[in-house]
């Protein structure tokens, strides 16, 4: 027997980052304020932590988009792998190209190429989406807060989030 509703315990659990970060820096805090000196020392990187963990979960929650969409997302080992009614596959992270949000699809997709394969499109509300948070956020040179802004952008308008730059070696002229 369960004491709140479904939607408030679903509610609490996205918030469950931000939650345990304020809880870690107000026991931080009273460490500091309270016992004496002794304790403040354990006090203020419990509160630098907390601040730290509110902040990665205010990221994740704003990435968030519900659950109920077409398919069922899981990254292992640095591989993305959807199961969609229609279709599915895997991209290797290591090896992934673009990370592209088509907003002209419903709902929005993240379309992740990868070279001699097709693309993988993944719905945004698809089961298991909340892991491809941390899994883009491993991508060289992603801007996370970008990422978030154009996720919650409205429009119609396919935007690339992130592309792999290639290191062409120098051009040597020879006389």
């Amino acid at each position: 027997m369960t004491f709140l509703r479904p939607e408030a315990a679903e509610s609490l659990w996205r918030w469950r980052e931000v939650i345990a970060g304020a809880v870690l820096g107000l026991t931080g805090l009273w460490l500091v304020a309270v016992p004496g000196f002794l304790l403040a020392v354990v006090g203020y990187p419990l509160i630098a932590a907390g601040a730290g963990l509110a902040w990665i979960g205010l990221q994740r929650l704003r990435f968030r988009a519900g659950r109920d969409g077409p398919g069922a997302v899981q990254v292992d080992e640095g591989e993305v792998t959807y199961f969609g009614p229609l279709t599915g596959g895997t991209v290797a992270l290591r090896e992934m190209q673009s990370l592209t949000l088509e907003r002209n699809m419903y709902p929005a997709h993240w379309r992740l190429e990868q070279p001699g394969q097709s693309a993988l499109l993944i719905p945004v509300n698809a089961a298991g989406s909340e892991a491809l948070f941390d899994a883009f956020a491993t991508l060289p040179g992603i801007r996370t807060e970008r990422m978030l802004g154009e996720l919650r952008a409205g429009g119609v308008q396919s935007v690339v989030i992130w592309q792999r730059h290639v290191q062409r070696p120098p051009v040597r002229v020879l006389h």
